[in-house]
């Protein structure tokens, strides 16, 4: 054989491979997202959005395996697992409940959380700097809104001496929601009438049990309105009981509610998919700081006030954000 033959086709040979490699196509990572809701709502929107920011087309170099429990929070253990055994390369959880079913469910495969309250008071992460786990993402709960939110309550309604406050027994972080505005309200010298209830189907219950026993107002937990899709219900059934409301629920006044003050959640929803794509590249959870919003918002819908009889006090009124007439 002539030898520049012999020599080029051994280059040839061992070019080969190389070629084949190349024409591989790159693995698509596959995330999982797990929530308590029904459906796609704006915040999941911005989510997506932020991902599209970041070069992420869904579809095309980014599949997603929705999972979504439709209010049912005994649903969600076994939707994680379920994620678990397609074996995701990340899995984001929204809210608190879903951040405990992936938990329980992975310890190894990445879990990314959208809006858990207080994440460390949860056993989510050991530090907001160092997650430790396989846990990071964004928190929202902080103790000094509960006080906030009834501070807002005794400027619209003076002679404020009961509260009541409608928590959600299925999420693990109800109790912390409670004992914050439990110790805020003592502060206040107001009374407290915690409400735990297990499904929206206890709700007008709830209700039944707050005019009995004579609230001025009612602190509704977010996950009631934020996941669960129980804000317009409960807005019709405050205003026919003559409640005045406050919620850090996005979306309660446009529902119906009298005031929201909270963190505004599409910065936030839109800043965790930084941390998709951080992990997507290599970087573990335990390294990622947990984050917290930074902006917050007061919004207050002067139908509801009309309805209820109220007058919104001026000092009040200058410092909303937005006012829904």
């Amino acid at each position: 054989m002539d030898r520049r033959a012999f020599i080029a086709g051994t280059l040839g040979l061992l070019a080969a491979p190389l070629a084949v490699e190349a024409q591989q196509p790159k693995k698509v990572p596959r995330i999982g997202f797990l929530t308590l809701l029904g459906g796609p709502t704006p915040l999941e929107e911005a989510f997506l959005q932020g991902l599209r920011d970041l070069g992420y087309i869904e579809g095309q170099n980014l599949m997603i395996e929705y999972r979504w429990a439709a209010g049912k929070v005994d649903r969600l253990p076994a939707l994680a697992e379920e994620l678990v055994r397609l074996k995701v390369d990340l899995i984001v959880a929204r809210a608190a409940p879903a951040v405990q079913a992936a938990k329980n469910a992975t310890t190894t495969i990445p879990i990314v959380m959208l809006g858990a309250a207080d994440a460390v008071g949860s056993g989510f992460v050991a530090s907001l700097a160092w997650p430790g786990g396989n846990i990071t993402g964004t928190t929202n709960i902080m103790p000094e809104l509960a006080g906030k939110r009834l501070e807002l309550l005794r400027e619209v309604l003076p002679r404020l001496s009961r509260v009541a406050f409608l928590a959600h027994g299925g999420d693990p972080t109800h109790k912390l929601f409670l004992k914050d505005a439990q110790e805020a309200a003592e502060g206040f010298g107001i009374k407290f009438q915690p409400l735990v209830i297990a499904a929206p189907e206890e709700i007008e219950g709830a209700f039944s049990a707050m005019v009995r026993e004579r609230a001025g107002a009612l602190i509704i937990q977010p996950l009631f309105i934020s996941n669960l899709g129980q804000g317009r219900r409960i807005a019709d059934l405050a205003v026919r009981k003559r409640l005045p409301t406050v919620s850090d629920g996005n979306g309660f006044p446009e529902a119906g509610g009298l005031m929201f003050y909270g963190p505004d959640q599409k910065p936030t929803f839109r800043r965790a998919a930084t941390y998709v794509d951080k992990i997507l590249k290599g970087a573990k959870p335990a390294d990622l700081p947990v984050e917290q919003p930074t902006k917050f918002e007061l919004v207050i819908n002067l139908k509801t006030a009309k309805a209820l009889g109220l007058t919104i006090p001026p000092s009040v009124l200058a410092r909303a954000d937005e006012v829904i007439e």
